[in-house]
């Protein structure tokens, strides 16, 4: 008994198979960013027809580091540095070349999503200015599944009606900054930044900054400003663990900590472990963090 592996091409609108008439599925794929350009290799694995729609005129997302704000689009901070490995963060189809830092620089991701498009060849079924307004389901979604794109073209400002049979949504989570409520916020005579804004330091030289929060954005702005800043404040409503990238032996710490093994421990010894490990490298108490347990 033999058997066969039939193949939809993306190439041809219509394919033949066991005597029925197939049609490729068009998918909409919205952002050419991290998340996206694995999107449209998945698409063409599986035989589909994917359309990219990026609204800038690059890939890369918030990876893609520009001089200017762009209202609405997220960007890394010029100095800005991946918390993860290469090895961890790496598309599981092609590894990151073995020449590049362990943990790189925005500039190091960037290449490597060039790398990636253009080993796979994915930047033609790319769309650069074109902004997605608004997604709706088709006026026969009940019927077809299809789903309505209203598509602009961000250099003529024109917009277009498009449908497609599915929608991939690839657009992230740090495009519009949160600012918060603060009282006397809005009589505060300095400069108020949010870090989805911020490019680089050098207009707080030798000025008294207060950095609000404590996540990843925080702690590198903090780092950052304080060697140029005449005083750096770090304010966080809660304690938090500080990981260094590297580990013993000069390791990526996630390599290290990612073992199967440690799946059979249960929770709670696992939380004992990484705190008293997180304890040695510096008291978290003594610099104001606050311990907690996990």
């Amino acid at each position: 008994m033999t058997s066969k592996s039939y193949y939809l091409s993306v190439l041809d609108p219509t394919v033949q198979l066991a005597g029925l008439k197939m049609t490729t599925k068009k998918i909409a794929v919205i952002g050419a960013g991290a998340c996206g350009l694995p999107a449209i290799k998945c698409c063409l694995d599986e035989g589909l027809q994917p359309v990219c729609l990026e609204r800038t005129y690059s890939i890369g997302g918030l990876w893609n580091y520009t001089e200017e704000v762009r209202p609405g689009q997220a960007c890394v901070m010029k100095s800005t540095i991946i918390n993860t490995s290469k090895e961890i963060m790496a598309f599981s189809d092609l590894p990151i070349p073995k020449e590049f830092p362990n943990y790189m620089h925005n500039q190091y991701v960037m290449k490597y999503f060039h790398f990636y498009a253009d080993h796979f060849e994915l930047k033609k079924y790319i769309q650069f200015g074109k902004e997605v307004e608004h997604l709706v389901k088709a006026d026969d979604f009940e019927k077809s599944g299809k789903w309505k794109l209203i598509i602009k073209d961000v250099t003529s400002g024109k917009a277009s009606e498009q449908i497609f049979d599915g929608v991939m949504v690839c657009t992230g989570h740090h495009a519009e900054p949160n600012l918060p409520s603060l009282p006397g916020l809005d009589v505060f005579q300095g400069k108020v930044v949010h870090t989805h804004d911020f490019k680089d330091s050098y207009e707080f030289v030798d000025k008294h900054v207060l950095v609000i929060g404590l996540g990843n954005s925080g702690g590198d702005v903090a780092v950052e400003l304080g060697h140029i800043a005449s005083q750096v404040w770090l304010s966080t409503r809660r304690g938090t663990w500080v990981l260094n990238r590297v580990s013993e032996y000069g390791l990526p710490a996630d390599i290290v900590a990612i073992r199967r093994i440690f799946e059979l421990l249960p929770l709670s010894l696992k939380n004992t472990m990484t705190q008293s490990k997180l304890q040695q490298r510096f008291d978290h108490d003594r610099y104001g963090m606050g311990i907690f347990t996990l």
